[in-house]
């Protein structure tokens, strides 16, 4: 059983893989209509008929591009990136990475609008550690010169969009571009403030070849990796561990008792439900791991827990020595801790995993109506043992009242040999059946 647990774990990790590669280089999704009216991107058509445009992956923002070589060998580039920023305060943002595909270390250009300008205000910004840490962000300059710096509200088509010229030295390889983009809805006057900590948000990055539109999208790579850690938490801590439960609850003495099938079900369900629910939480941790500066603290305390709590159940079963006999005087002891660690789980397991279902919204109605299918499953089949074992407790309980009131009472009359109590004399006992 555990032999096929862990290759069920290698096939679905594999196939995660296989689909990572798939999609690590994909071609250009095409900008919608709406983008493609917007006055700057004509512009920047009637300018050279090299421009290119893609939606990029998250935060419904679309992104145009053209470029060609200065004479100093250096890289004129001309960026468009618009969003669906519809309210009167926020942010948008759009920059370029020199090292690594994140925000920190980004030379950001930054617009920022409030219902006070009329003219939503840009300017350039070094996105650092201390940033991230919740420091005050300031304009500042960036080590490639910007120009032509324009921000467009357009309220016909809905999109706020942001219009640069880049000038980049030789450093910034164009068939490999760290870009990152970000939108906000919190400012302070004109600084923007963090923005939402939501796995949209975290995914906005991508490695871009400006001459072909290939990109390989990092977010990609962990939305991937999050539906197999999904998947493996939902059905190994979340069918299968209260599958272990149901079976020992209801099959171990009352109302069904299939001794001793009911122990190896109960022991098989459980410890490849650990197995695959492990999987799962530690690719959670690498997760978590690769997005330090965005913890989702209540998710990751309770996925703890439960690991800790599903540590010690089955460490119990495997653990033969650490189980006290029926016998011993411990028993109930053990019986009442294993019992409490066990409920506790099957509390803590489904309010952990809608609690990461939340977080893929707006992608989680599937994952969301998935999941509530097994609880509704699983609910009905205890709800119906439920009914049976009342049942027969009940139906066991009036046969033995029935019985006892039919069977003979004796009554025991005393008499002596005369049928008179004589003083001195034993009496007989002489039972009737009534």
């Amino acid at each position: 059983m555990q032999s096929f647990a862990l290759s069920t774990i290698f096939i679905l990790i594999s196939l995660s893989s296989l689909s990572i590669v798939v999609s690590s280089s994909k071609p250009l999704n095409p900008c919608n209509d709406d983008f493609l009216h917007i006055q700057a991107y004509k512009q920047m058509q009637n300018q050279t008929n090299t421009t290119q445009c893609k939606k990029l992956s998250s935060l419904q923002a679309q992104f145009a591009w053209n470029y060609h070589k200065t004479s100093h060998n250096q890289t004129q580039l001309n960026i468009l990136i618009g969003t669906k920023l519809i309210t009167t305060t926020g942010w948008l943002a759009w920059g370029i990475n020199p090292d690594l595909p994140r925000m920190v270390g980004t030379r950001a250009i930054i617009a920022v609008k409030v219902p006070s300008q009329i003219t939503p205000s840009v300017n350039t910004y070094n996105i650092t550690k201390d940033i991230q840490l919740g420091c005050k962000l300031q304009p500042s300059g960036i080590d490639f010169m910007v120009q032509n710096m324009t921000v467009v509200d357009d309220k016909d088509v809905g999109f706020f969009s942001v219009f640069a010229t880049l000038v980049l030295p030789q450093r910034y390889n164009v068939s490999s571009l760290n870009h990152v983009w970000q939108v906000g809805y919190c400012v302070d006057g004109l600084e923007p403030k963090m923005h939402e900590a939501s796995l949209g948000n975290l995914d906005s990055k991508e490695i871009l070849d400006l001459e072909t539109g290939d990109c390989q999208n990092i977010g990609q790579h962990r939305r991937h990796m999050r539906k197999v850690h999904g998947i493996l938490n939902i059905i190994g801590w979340g069918t299968l561990l209260p599958i272990g439960v149901i079976v020992a609850r209801y099959f171990k003495q009352f109302p069904i008792k299939l001794d001793p099938c009911w122990y190896y079900f109960h022991y098989s369900c459980q410890v490849v439900g650990y197995i695959l629910g492990t999987a799962g939480w530690g690719l959670g941790l690498f997760l978590g791991h690769e997005s330090k500066y965005y913890t989702f603290h209540s998710h990751r305390v309770l996925g703890i827990c439960i690991f800790g709590f599903t540590t010690l159940q089955v460490t119990q079963i495997l653990a033969f020595q650490f189980k006290p006999t029926q016998e011993d005087e411990y028993r109930k002891h053990w019986n009442v801790y294993h019992h409490f660690l066990g409920y506790a789980l099957l509390v803590m397991i489904p309010v952990n995993i809608y609690k990461g279902i939340k977080l893929l919204k707006p992608d989680n109605i599937t994952w969301k109506w998935t999941y509530n299918g097994i609880l509704v499953l699983l609910g009905v089949v205890v709800l119906a043992f439920e009914i049976l074992t009342w049942a027969v407790f009940l139906y066991k309980k009036c046969c033995k009242k029935t019985v006892e009131e039919s069977s003979p009472r004796r009554v025991e009359i005393e008499e002596d040999s005369k049928g008179q109590t004589n003083e001195g004399s034993s009496p007989r006992k002489t039972e009737v059946e009534e």
